[in-house]
């Protein structure tokens, strides 16, 4: 028996694996509805590989996932689409496509055989490409792009779909620092005042940290923490996650929990932290 009230998208006992090596271990996870989660830990620990699974892209050896309260695998592949937009970590544009060509594929879910190009779909992919600055790349062809031109393009194809949940796994990738706060500014307008749900893989704990509305925080398939980055992330936390020593303070500009590695060649650094560029966990404030 399923649920008929909660989140739109969850994971129940998940066990997820490639060529029959388990990358997930009987994970369970609720997303908040029109909230940004970020899921961080360090490479290899099935970050991407439970995005996967949410998105339908990947099917669990055992668990289920259910979106809008009903089992996944019980829509058609286009309702899928129609509810949840994917950025995959890569993807390959078809040669010789424009980026109005890529970005107008994303309507393709709601096309139907006596519904074809509308005024509506003309509407979608202009405000795709207008949020991602990508207007102006329009009539160029995506193979002429640079790899960060490329995944805002791939992003405004994602947000054409208009769906209420959009997963994205890496969406920073190939970004300089500007674009990034530019695409992570965007995610935070998304489920502030657009009410979307996103959820994201981030390799950047302190970018995380300060867009976050919920942390899960995973390492070898399962979920070591999770909940509001504030209240959860802790130099213990960090060290247990990604092995490194470190401090926790406050972000002098949002107030959020910003992570500082401890400098291995700090004047009052124990003896044995200047000499290996470790520090013990227990030593860590």
């Amino acid at each position: 028996m399923f649920e008929t009230h909660g989140p739109r998208v969850r994971g129940e006992d998940l066990t997820l694996s490639y060529d029959q090596r388990t990358v997930v271990h009987e994970l369970s996870v609720k997303i908040p509805d029109t909230g940004f989660t970020v899921i961080v830990g360090p490479n290899a620990c099935g970050k991407s590989t439970l995005l996967k699974a949410l998105a339908r892209i990947l099917k669990p050896v055992s668990g289920a996932v259910y979106l809008d309260h009903q089992l996944i695998e019980s829509y058609s592949t286009k309702e899928v689409a129609r509810r949840i937009g994917l950025l995959p970590q890569t993807s390959i544009a078809p040669s010789g496509i424009t980026v109005g060509g890529l970005v107008s594929r994303g309507r393709y879910p709601h096309q139907r055989l006596l519904r074809q190009w509308s005024p509506q779909d003309e509407s979608a992919v202009s405000a795709a490409l207008e949020l991602t600055n990508t207007a102006d790349l329009a009539e160029r062809f995506v193979d002429e792009l640079s790899g960060g031109q490329r995944q805002r393009v791939w992003l405004a194809m994602v947000l054409a779909q208009e769906t209420q949940v959009l997963l994205l796994d890496e969406p920073t990738t190939y970004l300089d620092i500007a674009h990034q706060i530019e695409v992570l500014d965007l995610c935070a307008e998304l489920h502030e005042e657009r009410g979307r749900t996103l959820v994201a893989v981030l390799h950047d704990l302190n970018q995380a940290c300060r867009y976050a509305t919920h942390l899960i925080v995973m390492r070898e398939g399962r979920v070591l923490s999770e909940g509001p980055p504030e209240v959860i992330v802790d130099a213990e936390l960090v060290q247990e996650t990604f092995g490194i020593a470190c401090r926790v303070v406050p972000d002098p500009e949002s107030g959020t929990p910003m992570v500082v590695p401890r400098w291995r060649g700090r004047p009052d650094a124990p003896q044995e932290l200047r000499r290996t560029g470790g520090l013990d966990a227990s030593r860590v404030s």
